[in-house]
């Protein structure tokens, strides 16, 4: 299948980190990191603290800082596999999430997909907490609003679409997934059919040419 760059550089690096890592620093990030999955699996989310991850992995919580740089930083760098994969299947992967299929298509496969990761790692980024103005402009943020406004050009919106791109990513976010599935009471399958039917009607609504 036809590899498709969308928008310049295949990718965004999510976590950021340095570009020549050294085996030690390798090695040091995957024992922070198994210590902090290690926290999580025994006491949740919550229980993943600066000093519990350096407690965890036998070394100093300077160690920590210094490789993640705040707790949120280490918790983003947890979802990494996953935000990496995903990202990976939306620029090359297979149709309908990957190029080849009508960009509304692509869209309505991005909100199911990007959906599921969310609700799978809510307590991870419900315990990122970042303020709104950090979360919009994080590379993951960053990353799926520039191929959402890409659909949407595609699919005909004007410009600036990066009103409706957060828009439609806002009701896929931790916050609303919480309280969509534990508030409200939805399950995931009636949230995806909700947001596709928005997505369907606000892309029916678009003036033709």
């Amino acid at each position: 299948m036809r590899k498709e760059v969308e928008g310049g550089p295949r990718s965004l690096q999510l976590t950021q980190p340095d570009s020549v890592e050294r085996a030690d620093a390798a090695r040091n990030r995957r024992l922070l990191l198994a210590a902090a999955k290690n926290l999580i699996d025994n006491h949740g989310a919550a229980a993943v603290t600066m000093d519990a991850v350096a407690r965890e992995a036998g070394v100093g919580k300077g160690t920590v800082f210094r490789r993640f740089g705040s707790r949120t930083g280490l918790m983003f760098a947890l979802l990494d596999h996953s935000e990496s994969e995903l990202q990976q299947s939306y620029l090359s992967g297979p149709a309908p999430l990957g190029p080849g299929a009508d960009p509304l298509e692509r869209l309505l496969a991005y909100g199911a997909a990007r959906l599921k990761m969310n609700a799978a790692h809510l307590d991870i980024l419900l315990e990122a907490d970042l303020p709104g103005t950090e979360f919009w402009s994080h590379p993951v943020s960053r990353a799926s609003s520039m191929h959402i406004q890409i659909l949407l050009r595609q699919l005909g919106f004007p410009d600036p679409v990066e009103v409706t791109a957060i828009a439609l990513l806002t009701p896929l976010g931790a916050t609303a997934v919480k309280h969509l599935t534990e508030v409200v009471g939805l399950d995931l399958e009636t949230i995806i059919t909700q947001w596709r039917t928005m997505v369907t009607s606000m892309v029916d609504g678009l003036p033709r040419s």
